[in-house]
């Protein structure tokens, strides 16, 4: 059953360049369809979420971030009574800003696009859907709607001036009220990004060694899963018994968020998809203990996992990477794929909007592509790549 205060297909804001719409499929679900269609979405399964692409094929991508995360979200739409198409559309979408080699590669590009009015994945996911996806014979980018577009840019709360440029020049023809909160249904996809990387940064950095069962077992939360598995199934074997835990974790999580919600949804009342947008504060989100919990377990990761000897190496290497290709194809444009080298011809003498198209043709890289170009345009480590056929970004 639709909530009183769930976004309705039937009544979006629209598109900016108005299209006959489906017989078959809602707004919502189109757009859902134009983003997992989308060169950018496939170019998740190549980037990294903490560990970089070669160096493992168990560890999480940000394909399988971004699948793992839209599934969570589905689950607590349909539980609130939410458009569960709007809800999965944002969470498919909320990353495909993410330039190569995660957070390290957009630290990387903010120091480097500084002198050009920065860096910010979330304001590059907007120009993505909204500009430099280029497929469609009608407009620019996906033609999403407002809604979709307004979950994609606030996911995480009001946006305060001054915009990021990225943001900013995509939204000159778009009032996607930066100011307001998003609608329940980006809210929820913001949660469910926040559950799904908890789960998985805990999965990935045992699998990588770099803490034990035993550790984790006696972190916040942690300790009651494992509590309950040895309670339940004395003697398990041990990888069973971490993934029994780590399941349950997750449904901690979750039923956390839900029952926070619940109350404060009781509490105010909402009427209308307007009401969740205008109430002043985040309405999806955990309650302060589960909170204040969460923080000790990721401390607990920033010490031993983002901060571990062999993620800090390799994030160097990769720092150098983007360190070096970018000031490359600023003073070697005519490098660059014959579709960019258009783009570059019609800002010829303005070097911002120069530095700003190789800013969007570096962060479109995948993992691989980018120590790829960099071996084949600079020299140095090829971080242990295979030669595989890659996609140039577009």
């Amino acid at each position: 059953m639709r909530a009183a205060f769930a976004c309705d297909p039937q009544t979006t804001r629209g598109r900016l360049v108005a299209e006959q719409e489906s017989a078959h499929r809602t707004p919502f679900q189109r757009d859902r369809d134009r983003i997992i269609h989308s060169s950018s979405f496939r170019r998740l399964k190549h980037k990294t979420q903490v560990f970089v692409e070669h160096e493992g094929d168990f560890f999480r991508t940000r394909l399988t971030h971004s699948l793992e995360v839209a599934q969570v979200a589905r689950t607590m739409a349909r539980a609130l009574g939410l458009d569960e198409d709007l809800t999965e559309t944002v969470a498919l979408a909320h990353d495909l800003g993410h330039p190569p080699f995660g957070h390290t590669g957009e630290d990387a590009l903010q120091a480097l696009m500084a002198p050009y009015g920065g860096y910010d994945h979330n304001a590059q996911a907007i120009r993505i859907v909204t500009q430099l996806e280029r497929h469609y014979a009608e407009f620019d980018g996906l033609n999403l709607t407002w809604e979709t577009l307004e979950g994609i840019a606030k996911h995480n709360g009001p946006v305060a001036p001054p915009y990021p440029w990225a943001l900013a020049t995509s939204c000159a023809n778009l009032d996607l009220e930066l100011n307001t909160y998003a609608s329940a249904e980006a809210q929820v996809a913001a949660l469910a990004d926040d559950i799904a990387y908890n789960h998985h940064d805990l999965h990935d950095g045992l699998r990588a060694e770099l803490f034990s069962t035993d550790e984790l077992a006696e972190l916040p939360i942690l300790r009651d899963c494992f509590a309950r598995v040895d309670k339940r199934y004395p003697g398990l074997n041990y990888y069973r018994r971490r993934h029994e835990a780590l399941r349950r974790f997750f449904g901690v999580l979750v039923e956390d968020v839900l029952d926070k919600t619940r109350a404060t949804l009781t509490e105010i009342d909402p009427q209308s998809a307007q009401d969740i947008r205008n109430a002043g504060r985040p309405i999806i989100r955990f309650s302060k203990s589960l909170f204040d919990d969460l923080k000790v377990i990721r401390a607990f990761l920033f010490k031993r996992m983002y901060r571990a000897p062999s993620v800090v190496k390799m994030r160097a290497e990769v720092t150098q990477v983007v360190e070096e290709l970018f000031p490359f194809f600023l003073q070697n444009p005519s490098e660059l794929p014959k579709q960019w080298r258009k783009d570059v011809a019609d800002v010829a003498g303005d070097p911002t909007s120069l530095a700003r198209i190789v800013s969007d043709y570096i962060s479109g890289m995948t993992d691989r592509f980018a120590l790829q170009s960099h071996q084949r345009l600079i020299g140095g480590t090829d971080g242990g790549t295979d030669g595989g056929t890659v996609e140039v970004p577009q």
